[in-house]
């Protein structure tokens, strides 16, 4: 895993990660007490694939409503 964005509550969170062909992805993860605190995956993004960490991260804000204002992307264009 080259990243792990988490929100504040620790209810959320994405991975960015390398896969061994070298293709990035991203998957979000969610935990709820009735889970007893386990990750669980939220849409299934992981089967994505992007060219370089920038533009998983870029993919990742752009589908998780949380995640660029977490990181304070707003508004910035995709690279």
């Amino acid at each position: 895993m080259l990243a792990s964005h988490q929100t504040p509550e620790a209810d959320r969170c994405v991975d960015v990660f390398r896969r061994p062909a070298g293709t990035f992805g991203f998957e979000e993860f969610r935990r709820d007490p009735e889970d007893m605190g386990a990750w669980t995956p939220v849409l299934y993004f992981s089967g994505l694939e992007y060219p370089s960490p920038e533009a998983t991260l870029d993919a990742a804000c752009a589908t998780v409503p949380w995640l660029a204002p977490l990181l304070g992307r707003l508004g910035q264009p995709p690279r």
